[in-house]
């Protein structure tokens, strides 16, 4: 069993673009299994990553299991998300890519600040560029139960007359 503590130094060395600060534990448990080596990652921590709305950092929480299957062959590839082959002459394998791929996937699809914790300065330019009501040409018109969408009639029209 290996651990690694992973700091902002490693996020440098990297040089991945989603996670750039952090701090974070990461658990390997290797095990040799018929012809290949199992890897277990175990991993908790906390990340700094860009907020998607104001652009700021926000802190977030990583923890994510993920196995990495080695076998040795005659040169390195990557056979799929969970399996690599090693060169057997070589017979190393550098898992620091893997392990910041493991912590960019333990982190949300969506990744913003709560509600009023967003940068002041990014949110006041976002209300200026915001358009809070449509205008009258663009506003939505009901049909019944349902909402058409003016910039869209001409094209209805044209399929209908078709």
């Amino acid at each position: 069993m290996f651990y690694y503590e992973l700091g902002n130094d490693f996020f440098d060395l990297v040089e991945g673009t989603e996670v750039r600060q952090g701090k974070v534990g990461i658990t390997v448990e290797v095990a040799k299994v018929s012809s290949a080596y199992e890897m277990n990652f175990h991993t908790e921590g906390i990340v700094k990553v860009e907020c998607d709305r104001c652009l700021g950092n926000i802190e977030m929480s990583v923890k994510a299991e993920n196995k990495l299957l080695v076998t040795l062959w005659e040169t390195y590839s990557e056979t799929s998300d969970e399996q690599v082959t090693v060169s057997e002459e070589e017979g190393t394998i550098n898992i620091a890519w893997f392990m910041y791929e493991f912590i960019v996937l333990a982190l949300p699809l969506k990744r913003v600040h709560k509600e009023g914790e967003c940068d002041e300065n990014m949110s006041s330019i976002l209300r200026e560029l915001c358009v809070e009501e449509a205008s009258e040409e663009n506003k939505l018109q009901t049909e019944g139960d349902r909402h058409i969408d003016p910039r869209w009639e001409a094209l209805r029209n044209l399929i209908e007359d078709n």
